[in-house]
């Protein structure tokens, strides 16, 4: 760690921005040096990417947390749906096992983030064919589904909406509503699910916006797949799979574009690894 920091260092003034972003929120301010306009996107971002945290580009920095709150036995299983079920349209059972983890209980640093937070605590966060997630306090509820066929991806989340990444703490299956023929996917390909940001964050939530997805069948590197993310048309490279920490977003209407690449850069196919969403920011006036 501290040889690559020295390297980001000395290669800084001729590769790309260097920022130190503050923890408090707003815009960043960039130091740019007529080397890196020189430099090619693609370079900057590869450099930045394996040299520094956090990622700051056009007055936005994406600043890699700690997952400090660990719950490595955290476990969730699913009962209902089953796999490759047929169920009616209108109101479908969700039953799940968790077990090692407690839903609705705060998360004990989420005081420590200073990002939105949910007073109804932990819970799961439900994704079906990776449209916005539902957030769900216990382990059985009720959903009216449309007739379709559904991939459902479920992961156990903390009070502040940032996923449990071990591996027992997702499930994920495929089932179809109502009538039909079912639409087969290979749920061993590599998927990636958008979780965060989502809707719409006011006065102090604006200030830290968290990015989290999910990873199903793959893992990011250096010189293996990553996540592209475009935040209002500034591409950021991601080689880890980790939460990040947006910072420098203005109010009003925000897009933010997630795909999963290949180590060439190229999209992976797949039904979900490709995902854009805008969200709001609002201050309290």
């Amino acid at each position: 760690m501290k040889l690559k920091y020295t390297l980001a260092i000395l290669l800084s003034s001729s590769l790309f921005f260097y920022q130190c972003g503050s923890n408090g929120g707003g815009e960043g301010t960039e130091n740019a040096t007529e080397g890196t306009e020189q430099a090619t996107e693609g370079e900057n971002q590869t450099a930045a990417n394996e040299t520094e945290n956090p990622l700051s580009k056009n007055g936005i920095t994406l600043t890699l947390s700690e997952e400090n709150a660990e719950f490595p036995d955290a476990m969730i299983e699913m009962n209902m749906p089953q796999e490759n079920d047929r169920l009616q349209a209108g109101p479908v059972e969700f039953v799940y096992n968790v077990k090692n983890y407690q839903l609705g209980n705060q998360t004990s640093d989420a005081a420590n983030k200073m990002c939105a937070n949910s007073a109804k605590g932990q819970h799961i966060h439900l994704i079906l064919n990776n449209q916005p997630y539902s957030a769900h306090y216990e382990s059985q509820f009720n959903k009216d589904m449309e007739p379709g066929h559904y991939v459902s991806l479920a992961f156990l989340s903390r009070s502040y909406h940032m996923s449990i990444k071990q591996p027992d703490a997702y499930v994920i299956t495929q089932f179809m509503v109502g009538d039909g023929e079912p639409i087969e996917a290979d749920l061993t390909a590599p998927h990636m699910f958008y979780s965060r940001p989502k809707g719409e964050y006011v006065g102090d939530d604006t200030k830290k916006v968290m990015l989290d997805f999910y990873l199903v069948n793959t893992e990011l590197s250096a010189d293996g797949n990553k996540v592209r993310a475009t935040i209002n048309g500034t591409e950021f490279v991601l080689d880890k799979w980790a939460p990040y920490f947006i910072e420098g977003l203005p109010m009003g209407d925000n897009t933010i574009k997630l795909e999963l690449i290949d180590g060439e850069g190229n999209p992976i196919e797949g039904p979900f690894n490709t995902v854009e969403r805008t969200v709001k920011l609002s201050d309290l006036n």
